[in-house]
């Protein structure tokens, strides 16, 4: 404790610090009021480091000095920005999912530069429909009768559990607390505590769990209904499957024995794909099935921005809209661009293969990964690396390994759970620098690079490392090697 006491009396003041030419300089770029805070940062996180008693002896002010000017250069990054997803999880939460086409990107900027017509309608030169810049292409390509759009698949969730909760049941009554049907295997929780069970209670129904965890039978949903009942709902587990001894019945069953009893029947795809992909549930097969509701995400297979997507019904859909719930859900005029551009190269099968990216990397070849790969390990060398195999950078941290070797990409976000896609990854091994460091450094870089730590080793999927972030990528695998971070 007298030696804790005695390094906080060496520790410089933040006046001191203030003084020196070195910090006077910054003020020809910085705000007065940034370069203190940063100086006031530096010693705090010194002091820190001194009472935890992880340091032996106080800080110079060229220490001190060090540590501002890093967080004052950090304050200058924007704190969300463009990441290189080097991890192979092509719909990956953290990093924003799907990466948008270009012409979503175009379709932003151009919305974003002026004023746009999202309220408008050009023709009459009366106010028009948000959503309707979307609704048309959705019942286009799906051929569903009706659509509209909120800003996620929970909140779509949400509303069309409220709008069949306050439809009449059969005999023309007004219930409260009615039920909605659904097997107790699919009472899905997803990433960020969205629990099913807890949605149904948020959106006024009561949950009818029936049949049990691996088999639900038609006979289950038929045995529950009752005059509270207002809907039955299916499920996509998206995130999981059971597998095994199981038995589920189909889209098909559920609309048919719904509508023997005058009522809807509600399906929650989760990811929603428009073209087929594994055993991802199609969405044109879902409105073929003659489900009355359907609702989807917008920002996982289909490739677009975050969006929640329901199609179905006209009745059911206008009852959706006309909730005071859908103001507070509605997409701003950025993201209905970005969602326009997207579905309308849905129009041209080749084309969405091709330039939507979700797809493009789901469907690129092992082959054409691989020279991806050989190409960012070329890319290093002709940046200065003397050997692929061993190089000694600035500060000695030994010599890096790189390895080519296959291995397995995923879907993430949710969809298909137990599919895995062949794919080529760049190993590195930076010898005495420890892995975890070196992960740290590249994410910490400039661009920022995620990838995965296996078995002592950084590496780097290029299944979703696109052509144009090679040449960064490997400056900043060298830059993270060679200098004091």
């Amino acid at each position: 404790m007298v030696q804790c006491t005695s390094l906080l009396r060496q520790l410089p003041a933040v006046g001191r610090v203030l003084e020196e030419e070195r910090v006077r300089r910054w003020g020809a770029e910085h705000p007065e009021a940034l370069v203190k805070r940063a100086v006031q940062q530096a010693v705090e996180k010194w002091r820190g480091q001194i009472l935890q008693e992880k340091v032996l002896q106080a800080p110079s002010v060229e220490q001190v000095m060090d540590e501002a000017e890093r967080i004052l250069l950090s304050s200058d990054q924007s704190s969300l920005r463009r990441v290189i997803n080097a991890t192979g999880i092509v719909l990956h939460t953290g990093l924003g999912r799907a990466p948008l086409a270009e012409e979503a990107v175009q379709a932003i900027v151009e919305t974003a530069r002026g004023y746009c017509n999202l309220e408008y309608d050009l023709a009459s030169g009366e106010r028009g429909r948000r959503v309707d810049h979307v609704t048309g292409l959705l019942c286009e390509l799906t051929g569903a009768p009706a659509a509209t759009v909120v800003n996620n698949n929970a909140a779509a969730t949400l509303l069309v559990l409220r709008a069949v909760a306050q439809q009449k049941t059969a005999s023309g009554k007004q219930l409260k607390n009615r039920h909605v049907i659904v097997s107790r295997g699919q009472l899905v929780e997803i990433g960020g505590e969205y629990r099913l069970p807890e949605i149904m209670k948020a959106a006024g129904v009561q949950l009818r769990e029936v049949g049990t965890t691996n088999r639900t039978r038609l006979a289950d949903y038929a045995a529950a209904i009752d005059e509270r009942t207002c809907a039955l709902l299916r499920v996509h587990t998206s995130n999981y499957r059971v597998q095994g001894f199981v038995e589920e019945a189909s889209l098909a069953e559920l609309v048919m024995l719904g509508h023997e009893h005058g009522l809807p029947v509600l399906d929650d795809l989760g990811s929603g794909a428009l073209l087929p992909k594994g055993d991802e549930p199609v969405v044109t097969a879902s409105v073929a099935a003659g489900a009355d509701l359907i609702c989807f995400s917008g920002d996982k297979l289909l490739g677009g921005p975050q969006a929640g997507i329901i199609l179905g019904r006209q009745e059911l859909v206008t009852a959706i809209e006309k909730s005071p719930l859908m103001r507070t859900y509605r997409l701003d005029k950025l993201v209905l661009a970005a969602l326009e551009a997207t579905l309308r190269l849905y129009r041209d099968r080749p084309q969405v293969e091709q330039r939507v990216l979700v797809w493009r990397m789901l469907g690129e070849s092992r082959e054409a990964i691989r020279r991806r790969a050989e190409k960012l390990v070329e890319q290093m060398r002709d940046l200065g690396t003397a050997s692929v195999n061993s190089f000694a950078p600035a500060e000695a941290c030994g010599s890096l390994r790189i390895e080519i070797k296959e291995d397995q990409s995923y879907a993430g976000g949710g969809a298909l759970p137990t599919a895995e896609w062949p794919t080529v990854v760049v190993r590195l091994d930076a010898g005495r620098m420890k892995v975890n460091e070196l992960a740290r450094r590249l994410r910490c870089g400039s661009p920022a690079v995620v990838g995965r730590v296996t078995d002592g080793c950084v590496v780097l999927d290029m299944r979703t490392v696109q052509d144009e972030e090679i040449e960064p990528l490997a400056g900043q695998i060298i830059q993270s090697l060679s200098v004091r971070q």
